[in-house]
């Protein structure tokens, strides 16, 4: 147990020896994987609100259904209760429509005006909300099917347009972190590949001495390691930062720019899950680039 120790902490005391002695090469690849990371960072909770934002709005959407003049509501709420994609629903009567019609319309005598038509000439509707706006086509598609359905109408074109966003976002966020993580990982490569090559002599004496390749490259490893930790760590406390600098601001704005603000915050398990993974992401791409500093060296 004391001979892991003892050797533990000499994998820390060089790890730390190693980044005082990296001096700016440090921060360049640190500052390099925050860069990453801050990005990577925003855009996966830009993407995560937009998602909850879609939803959101999708879980709001209502399919109006009108039925054929001789059909009732009645006769097709079970088969309505019986699709997987319904959330609730609402039946609205043709006399409900008929009387809410008239009184908008300032009529008093409602039974004088419907024997002036000859009878009442609207049609029971049914409000149907969808589960999400991914199944909403589906669902106006069999709702159109249903025996005595005439028509179906929902208005989509906002969901259709968040959804668009959606996806584009995605693919920027997955170019741009391409990118970012391959010039990340060269520069980490680089950094540690310089300070390997200014201990070259040290190194060089531990070989003599009988130490394996593992046990001298692993410090520059780990040290790769802290930059990527360093670096999630800078980039998830600028985006609290943001965050709380866009709370602030949202505050004085109009009741709906505040409704729709609250709706798209972050469950607690996202907030608790986004520094994890720009912890984990860093940490992955620092190991990446000091292993391929070290192969090189270990190899020869």
């Amino acid at each position: 147990m004391l001979k892991s120790f003892t050797k533990l902490d000499y994998l820390l005391k060089e790890t730390f020896l190693g980044l005082l002695r990296g001096g700016w090469m440090n921060w360049a690849a640190v500052s390099t994987v925050t860069v990453l990371l801050f990005l990577f960072g925003l855009s996966l909770q830009t993407s995560w609100q937009v998602e909850k934002l879609l939803y959101q709005f999708g879980s709001q959407l209502e399919v109006s259904v009108y039925l054929e003049p001789d059909a009732r509501a009645e006769n097709i709420e079970p088969l309505i209760a019986k699709m997987p994609e319904v959330a609730a629903m609402q039946t609205i009567t043709k006399e409900q429509a008929w009387t809410k019609l008239v009184k908008e319309m300032r009529i008093s005598d409602i039974e004088g005006a419907t024997q002036q038509l000859g009878e009442n000439p609207l049609v029971d509707e049914m409000k149907v909300k969808a589960r999400n706006s991914q199944v909403v086509p589906t669902l106006a598609t069999q709702l159109a099917k249903l025996p005595g359905v005439e028509t179906v109408e929902y208005i989509d074109e906002a969901v259709k347009r968040i959804a668009q966003l959606h996806r584009g976002l995605n693919w920027i966020t997955l170019t741009i972190t391409i990118i970012l993580t391959l010039t990340a990982i060269a520069v980490t490569t680089t950094t540690i590949r310089l300070i390997v090559m200014a201990r070259r002599q040290e190194i060089e004496i531990m070989q003599l001495v009988g130490a394996t390749s593992a046990w001298i490259y692993l410090p520059f490893i780990l040290q790769g390691i802290a930059f990527g930790l360093v670096g999630g760590a800078i980039a998830w406390s600028f985006i609290s930062v943001i965050q709380q600098f866009l709370s602030k601001l949202l505050a004085n704005q109009p009741e709906f720019i505040q409704v729709i603000s609250n709706g798209v915050q972050l469950t607690p398990a996202q907030v608790l899950l986004l520094p994890l993974i720009l912890l984990s992401f860093g940490a992955a791409v620092g190991l990446m680039g000091s292993l391929f500093a070290v192969r090189s060296f270990a190899k020869g």
